[in-house]
């Protein structure tokens, strides 16, 4: 299992957590998606067999919400 964690520009309401948290978790080799509303940070945990990182962040820039960067 794999970790990253993008961090993203300031979210402005609770339904972006929502959005982001419910989309990666029902995504494919996602096992988990968190997202941190005072950090601006979603980690999430993978199997990178069947994704990959970048791949998680098309994902999350599909949504709306650019990445600044990932760790």
């Amino acid at each position: 299992m794999h970790k990253a964690i993008f961090e993203l520009e300031p979210l402005t309401c609770p339904s972006c957590i929502n959005n982001i948290e419910d989309t990666l978790n029902a995504t494919k080799g996602i096992y988990s998606a968190n997202v941190s509303f005072s950090s601006k940070m979603v980690e999430t945990q993978f199997d990178e067999t069947k994704i990959k990182a970048k791949e998680i962040e098309g994902v999350i820039r599909g949504l709306g919400y650019p990445v600044l960067s990932v760790k």
